[in-house]
């Protein structure tokens, strides 16, 4: 199984009171990360994009590319890209260019978006929010298969044998589709034989399996290979438990308290993030052992194939999300690794 982190790259205080941490200084953290990340051994990083003022990414591929000069090994993903409002075409040549860049470790995980401002920015209405993402997915898969295009949709003008270059090093370039709590996007992934990454930030996750057993039957119903399943999940990790406890509730408050006043959720209490960090609950915050434990605990129910880990869930010091990258990558994830290859044997 791959094991990474995600990022949306929050604007947010990292402590109680504290100023709002600058763009600039988020991205410059942003790109440290990345190489850390690279340098301790983990397998993927992903950057999200989003068009609201508390985050710092509005085009992944951008963030992407200058960590590709930084790091040798680690695949570098959007997570996601929103190409609902975006044009498949660039979408591709962004992540085509940062392919060639990065000597193919280039990947495009591709969503419908949890927050809606690009559509007005962009000009899309969102009573077609569904119809623009199956077209546009439909649109980059077509660039991706052929350089010399041609297609015809109901939203997006038609191209008529148009070349789309540059051309990426990978053949063909990854495509994930990115799913939240939605089965036809589930079932939409698998028919297209594409592999699916599954957020799953709150509940059980256990409730989350009929998803993943969604995919597979869907590709499996479209005669194509088994597709990719990966995890992506919140977490934060410390020495110990209680440290890891203590230095996450904020900034997890923080953040999902302020989305929760837009939707209508309940503030967040010490005692339901308690509950969350349970081995049967969503969030990954513990010490190293009890990561790794919860990781292994999640593969018995998903079989997955690829494990993203989001630490920034609210802007923390830069300092402890670093320290928080080391240990997955040199305590927990070997743990993990370990595990999984003697549960094979």
């Amino acid at each position: 199984m791959e094991l990474g982190v995600y990022t949306f790259a929050e604007l947010t205080p990292e402590v109680e009171g504290g100023p709002v941490v600058s763009a600039e200084r988020r991205l410059r953290d942003l790109i440290e990360e990345i190489e850390l990340a690279d340098q301790v051994g983990l397998d993927v990083f992903g950057v999200g994009e989003h068009h609201r003022p508390d985050f710092a990414v509005s085009a992944p591929a951008v963030a992407l590319a200058a960590a590709a000069e930084r790091t040798e090994r680690i695949r570098l993903t959007s997570a996601v890209s929103v190409i609902s409002s975006d044009d498949p075409v660039r979408v591709f040549q962004d992540f085509a260019m940062l392919d060639l860049l990065s000597g193919g470790r280039a990947e495009i995980m591709a969503g419908r978006g949890s927050f809606v401002e690009s559509f007005p920015l962009f000009g899309y209405d969102l009573d077609e929010y569904d119809e623009l993402f199956a077209e546009k997915l439909e649109l980059l898969l077509a660039v991706r298969a052929e350089a010399e295009v041609t297609w015809d949709g109901r939203l997006r003008p038609p191209i008529d044998r148009r070349g789309v270059y540059p051309r990426p090093l990978q053949d063909p370039l990854p495509v994930w589709v990115a799913v939240g709590g939605s089965p036809r996007s589930a079932r939409r992934a698998g028919e297209l034989g594409l592999p699916m990454a599954l957020a799953i930030i709150g509940g059980k996750p256990a409730r989350f399996r009929p998803f993943a057993e969604m995919h597979s039957i869907a590709a499996l119903k479209a005669n194509a290979p088994r597709p990719a399943l990966g995890i992506n999940s919140h977490g934060f990790i410390a020495p110990t438990s209680q440290e890891a406890a203590d230095t996450a509730f904020p900034a997890f408050a923080r953040m999902m308290d302020r989305i929760g006043r837009e939707r209508g959720w309940q503030p967040m209490s010490r005692a339901g993030f308690e509950a969350s960090r349970r081995p049967e609950g969503a969030n990954l915050v513990g010490s190293p052992a009890e990561v790794t434990e919860k990781i292994l605990h999640q593969h018995a129910i998903f079989h997955h194939d690829r494990f993203l880990i989001q630490f920034s869930v609210g802007t923390l010091p830069h300092a402890e999300v670093m320290r928080s990258i080391e240990l997955f990558g040199t305590e927990v994830a070997p743990a993990v690794r370990r595990e999984l290859s003697t549960s094979r044997t």
